[in-house]
This record gives structure tokens, sequence and C-alpha cells, in this order.
């Protein structure tokens, strides 16, 4: 599992995920790690949700100007878990 300072990103997040998915469906993990593996699935999925939002939101200002892409500064949104989310300009 990755604990860098540095968020991944969505790509990289997405991966971790479903690797740590597929660990807790096997059902060979002890409990303690079992535990710290879904504690890191729910933040990764977290920081997927900020992901997508931002992207979706870029998306959705581009589109209100009648299809001609204009560049326009949007906030990212904060997760509820205090983290911020990797996000490209």
């Amino acid at each position: 599992m990755s604990d860098s300072k540095t968020p991944p990103d969505f790509e990289q997040a997405l991966a971790e995920l479903e690797a740590l998915v597929a660990r807790l469906e096997r059902g060979d993990l002890p409990l303690e790690e079992a535990l710290r593996t879904f504690e890191r699935g729910v933040e990764l999925t977290r920081h997927c949700q900020g992901s997508l939002k931002a992207a979706e939101q870029r998306v959705e200002i581009l589109l209100k100007r009648n299809g001609e892409p204009e560049a326009e500064p949007f906030q990212v949104p904060e997760p509820q878990d205090g983290t911020r989310p990797s996000g490209r300009s």
C-alpha cells in the first residue's frame, strides 16, 4: 500500500483500490490487516470521487459556454474526511 504524502493520481488510486478489493475478497487477511486495508480503500474511494467530481465540474464549465471551450477557474471540492484530492489544472 502507498503511504506517501502526495496523493496518487486517479488511475493509480483506482488500480490500488482494485488490488485492495481483490485482497479483501480472498478472505485470508488477519482482522487488523483487513481493517487497515478497508480503511485505505475508503480513503482511495473518496479520493477517486473527488477527482471525478472535479472533472465533471470542468466539463460542465466548458459546456456552459455553448460548446465554446473557455477556461474558467473552479474550486476543487474538499473531501468530507478533510484530505485534499489531487487535481490537475
